[in-house]
């Protein structure tokens, strides 16, 4: 039995319900719980995982398909390498830096200046998942991986904010992709209103 524990508005808690989403592994108990954690943790049996990555490697090492985790190293490594990135440069870049100054912050204490300066910073990492995209469905070719949940969760709140936003094409098809899939619906696409206006 897998048992999650967060909170459904965190963006890491909806990237790993997604991800369990998309491998069959639906967990409904937590939506009911939701206990206020601040990063998800799963628990296995008598061992709790936790960092989203990590916890979404080891379902998909488990129970995801060739094309979401392939079984190839080689092939896992250039998922593996667009998951790491989307994580570590885009989602860093725009929790903290762009959502949280510009939405969760109360609108007197908000720097337009530097949400901008924010907003660049984190656009000009958007741009190479633009040129990624150009040429094929998902971030590492025709086949939907954990590199696409772990940028696609972000990309919700990114197009949803009312943020200033530079034209970025293949990534709005790409978003409109995601946003046709059930899970992704259901776990990303949720109300953030108890998070505005908060800090």
């Amino acid at each position: 039995m897998l048992t999650v524990y967060g909170r459904a508005t965190s963006s890491n808690v909806q990237a790993l319900l997604w991800g369990m989403e998309e491998l069959g592994l639906d967990t409904p108990e937590f939506l009911r719980m939701n206990p206020h954690g601040r990063i998800p943790v799963l628990r296995v049996g008598d061992v709790a995982l936790f960092e989203t990555a990590a916890i979404l490697r080891y379902l998909a090492a488990e129970h995801g398909s060739d094309g979401f985790w392939p079984k190839d190293p080689l092939r896992r490594a250039q998922v593996d390498m667009w998951a790491d990135w989307a994580k570590t440069d885009v989602a860093a870049r725009f929790t903290g830096p762009v959502f949280w100054a510009a939405v969760r912050r109360v609108p007197e204490r908000r720097d337009p200046a530097l949400i901008a300066a924010n907003t660049d910073r984190l656009e000009r990492e958007l741009a190479v998942a633009e040129r990624q995209l150009k040429s094929q469905s998902y971030l590492c070719g025709d086949a939907f991986t954990l590199a696409d949940v772990m940028l696609g969760h972000v990309l919700y709140r990114y197009f949803d904010a009312g943020l200033a936003r530079r034209e970025m094409p293949a990534l709005r098809r790409y978003h409109a992709c995601l946003t046709r899939r059930a899970p992704y619906r259901r776990c990303v696409m949720v109300s953030y209103e108890m998070l505005k206006n908060t800090k």
